[in-house]
């Protein structure tokens, strides 16, 4: 599968729904693990106000192993956690007033091997952000979310490819499914 031809859309019921998601994503990642250690992992979650872009990342991390506070970077701009031997940096750009901010906040220097980056609010960081891995756009829809996935690379494709087999077995008859 080319990262091009990659892509999905799911439509998340309830806050359950989108936990699951980010528990599904964290396992993806911890499949990967190997080459993230090598090059990184990018996903970038795109939204509105309330569409779940924190849940989503908070579930990812509570499937992590991260058992302490989870705050959204709306104020800090960055929340750092190490997962095992990866650093795993949840970013929020809705502050930004202009992409060049992007560049002297020194954030640049967090991607790469080794590193997990969440980046909510990237279009705040237009032209200035790695392409990303792997691209969410959350939106509300009557009483759930809808999610739209979009893989940028080989590793994107991957993990978007687990993350559609993970739901399949969710939604087998006599299953809650998400």
């Amino acid at each position: 599968m080319s990262p091009s031809s990659a892509s999905a859309q799911f439509f998340l019921r309830d806050e359950s729904a989108t936990a699951r998601l980010g528990a599904l994503l964290a396992q993806a990642l911890v499949v990967q693990r190997a080459l993230i250690e090598q090059r990184g992992f990018v996903f970038t979650l795109a939204g509105e106000l309330g569409a779940g872009k924190t849940a989503l990342v908070r579930a990812c991390l509570r499937e992590l192993g991260v058992t302490g506070p989870v705050k959204s970077p709306t104020f800090a701009l960055l929340e750092p956690y190490v997962v095992s031997s990866l650093n795993f940096y949840h970013f929020d750009f809705y502050r930004f007033g202009n992409p060049e901010e992007f560049i002297t906040s020194g954030f640049r220097e967090l991607f790469g091997p080794g590193s997990i980056c969440a980046i909510e609010w990237p279009e705040h960081a237009v032209g200035e952000l790695p392409t990303p891995d792997l691209e969410l756009a959350l939106s509300v829809e009557d009483e759930g979310r809808q999610v739209a996935l979009l893989a940028r690379s080989e590793l994107g494709a991957t993990c978007l490819q687990h993350l559609r087999t993970g739901r399949a077995r969710n939604q087998r008859p006599n299953s809650a499914g998400a």
